[in-house]
């Protein structure tokens, strides 16, 4: 698996071969909602981390993330999560 380092690129890689690999196991049973399913996987560890970065400052965390306060509070409920435990 491609390291992290922090470049754009290289999460680009990261991503493509977690996804080529999920696909591959997979074998010949073809997922449903692959699309679904990955941005469930990814937005929720995402939101998490940038909470527990900015202290749970939903302010700093929607400016990081390039969304609204509005839509990050509303994913913070769709996906259970204590702003304030991160």
């Amino acid at each position: 698996m491609p390291k992290l380092n922090g470049s754009g690129s290289c999460l680009h890689e990261f991503v493509r071969t977690v996804v080529e690999q999920y696909l591959e196991d997979m074998g010949e049973t073809p997922p449903d909602n692959l699309y679904e399913t990955l941005i469930n996987e990814v937005e929720r560890p995402l939101i998490e981390t940038v909470l527990a970065r900015t202290g749970g400052n939903q302010s700093r965390s929607a400016d990081i993330l390039g969304i609204t306060r509005a839509t990050l509070r509303n994913r913070i409920q769709r996906y259970g999560i204590d702003p304030q435990q991160q």
